[in-house]
């Protein structure tokens, strides 16, 4: 971000603590918008990479052909509708077509598209999607479940929910390979 557009978003931050009915001038404002903007580098450092990027490095799978599951991905992401963090687990997993990747390459996927502004549906389907063309397996499952602020700490404000969604491609759509795939995850 360059100084300007960093000096237009500080003061943007300093505006909505007055609209909240804070002073931006206090003691404990004073340095806030400076701090947000600094936390929505990291926040939001996923616009800044790219899904293959993430996975880097790719291996021949030789003669490999089965199950590759990496699972309980812990992932933060910023509901793209009120701006209030969503948090979760991922779990993924992967039938090798001639390709592999090394499984803290998965993780690192999840987080270039977690952190951006995102609703879970699309989240779970743009990791299956960059795994499938990227890696172009026989088959890949993402399962997300999630605890949304946004329902929780405003709205209905259910506090136990939690959302679950799954991305199915290829030989997951046979229900022995998603069953196995879901007992290895505990589902």
């Amino acid at each position: 971000m360059n100084d300007r557009n960093r000096a237009s978003a500080e003061y943007m931050i300093r505006n909505l603590i007055s609209y909240i009915g804070d002073d931006p001038a206090s003691e404990h404002c004073r340095e806030t918008p400076k701090r947000v903007v600094k936390s929505f580098d990291d926040l939001f450092s996923g616009y800044k990479k790219t899904p293959e990027e993430a996975l880097g490095t790719v291996f021949k799978a030789n003669s490999y052909d089965q199950m590759v599951v990496l699972k309980d991905i812990e992932f933060y992401s910023t509901c793209s509708h009120h701006m209030i963090p969503f948090f979760g687990k991922a779990h993924i997993a992967y039938v090798p077509g001639k390709k592999i990747v090394g499984l803290s390459k998965l993780a690192r996927l999840v987080e270039v598209y977690a952190r951006r502004l995102q609703v879970q549906e699309r989240l779970t389907d743009q990791i299956a999607d960059a795994i499938e063309k990227i890696l172009k397996p026989q088959g890949v499952m993402v399962v997300m479940e999630a605890k949304h602020l946004c329902m929780s700490a405003r709205g209905v404000q259910k506090q136990q929910s939690a959302m679950v969604t799954s991305a199915i491609r290829g030989v997951f759509k046979k229900p022995e390979a998603r069953s196995e795939f879901l007992g290895l995850i505990g589902k």
